[in-house]
């Protein structure tokens, strides 16, 4: 007999393949086989056709041209392409990058290497909501100041920050805005032109679409935003990025997009409803809890909550046959540090060590929740009744 699988609310980590996403991909695996760069042939020629159409639908979907989408292998490379190809290419013009202590840690990476490679680099503080404060952007802004990035949606926390007020502000400043919108293509609106972004990282796979597969926007005009390739090859992606194709993950990642913009104001709503109601449950049921980051300028589907008393390991460990759920981001491979992002926004180390981040998805239902709520409540009061007994409260006195 098969298991019980556990209930999944960790969609900020990774998501599910939508089964129409894998009928638009399945045939580039087997009959439209071909490589989109040989196009002297009807295989060559069918993929890329399936390329330049998914192409096409990116850059509609956040309002850009096709020829401003750039194909990588997920977010991570799409930021790493960003920061130091721009570092390359503008570093005689300006050698000051800006971005927030809340970021990603692919972005924080990127910043510590451009320190390392003699390129000055500000990292803004967040206030205890998750929220940059604009005016600090402004003053923290030089002459020398080549791009500010700052992540549209958090990956932790889920709080949205003001990206309009942001673009504006680098626009007159003449820096360059970058956007890591890996959490928020396909669940908020992202309008390139409107934001005044100049460049944006995005990935198929948090919006139901394959791993291996993610983009970089890159303005052509009004700025033209000049950037030089990390990697070195065929020439591929007009000289920006070298290799083969994946075409059907880009014909899958296009399909993600489009379901996601059609569906994006009915589900947002629905998820919206269930992460409140999972959220209200839990402020009731369990004493001193408390929601980490912006109450309402948050991604509808995230719920990052601190239990106080109870560790989120041993708490996800006495859940783990009943719900899917994490501490923080899933990109840190085995990492057992405290999240940056709950201390950057001044959480105690108690609340760091007890958070759990919860985040609901298009196939989450009202039972899921409700389970979900009664199994968190159940175990905190185990776990806290369990550490008040006498004789654990001796252990290691």
């Amino acid at each position: 007999m098969e298991q019980k699988r556990p209930i999944y609310l960790d969609h900020h980590a990774t998501t599910p393949v939508d089964s129409r996403v894998l009928e638009a991909m399945l045939p580039y695996f087997t009959e439209k086989f071909g490589n989109p760069a040989s196009k002297t042939h009807l295989y060559g020629n069918e993929a890329f056709a399936a390329v330049e159409e998914s192409r096409a639908v990116l850059a509609k979907a956040i309002n850009a041209k096709a020829q401003e989408i750039v194909y990588t292998s997920g977010a991570t490379e799409a930021i790493n392409l960003a920061i130091k190809g721009v570092a390359s290419a503008s570093k005689d013009r300006g050698r000051h990058f800006i971005t927030l202590a809340t970021e990603h840690k692919a972005m924080l990476d990127c910043f510590e290497w451009l320190t390392r490679n003699g390129f000055e680099t500000t990292i803004l503080p967040v206030d205890s909501e998750g929220m940059l404060d604009t005016a600090k952007l402004r003053a923290a802004i030089r002459p020398e100041t080549i791009l500010v990035s700052v992540m549209a949606a958090n990956n932790e926390i889920g709080v949205l920050q003001p990206l309009e007020e942001i673009g504006s502000i680098c626009r007159e400043a003449g820096a360059y805005f970058m956007t890591d919108a890996t959490q928020a293509l396909g669940k908020i609106p992202v309008d390139v032109q409107k934001l005044k972004i100049d460049l944006l990282a995005a990935s198929a796979h948090k919006i139901y679409g394959p791993k291996g597969i993610g983009t970089l926007y890159v303005r052509r005009s009004n700025p033209r935003v000049g950037i030089n390739p990390i990697i070195d090859g065929g020439g591929h992606e007009r000289g920006l990025r070298s290799g083969t194709l994946a075409t059907q993950n880009i014909v899958g990642f296009a399909k993600a997009v489009e379901i996601a913009g059609k569906e994006l104001k009915t589900e947002q709503e629905r998820i919206g409803r269930l992460r409140d109601r999972l959220e209200a449950t839990l402020l009731s049921g369990i004493p001193q809890a408390k929601v980490n980051g912006h109450p309402t300028k948050r991604l509808a589907a995230n719920l990052n909550i601190a239990l106080p008393g109870v560790e989120s390991e041993a708490l996800m460990i006495a859940l783990k046959d009943t719900i899917a759920v994490s501490s923080g981001s899933a990109c840190t491979t085995a990492s057992v540090l405290p999240s940056h992002v709950l201390s950057a926004i001044g959480c105690s180390s108690e609340i760091v060590y007890s958070s759990l981040r919860i985040s609901l998805g298009r196939f989450t239902r009202e039972d899921d929740v409700q389970v979900a709520a009664e199994a968190i409540i159940q175990h905190v009061q185990r776990i806290r009744a369990f550490q008040e007994l006498p004789a654990y409260s001796a252990i290691g006195k």
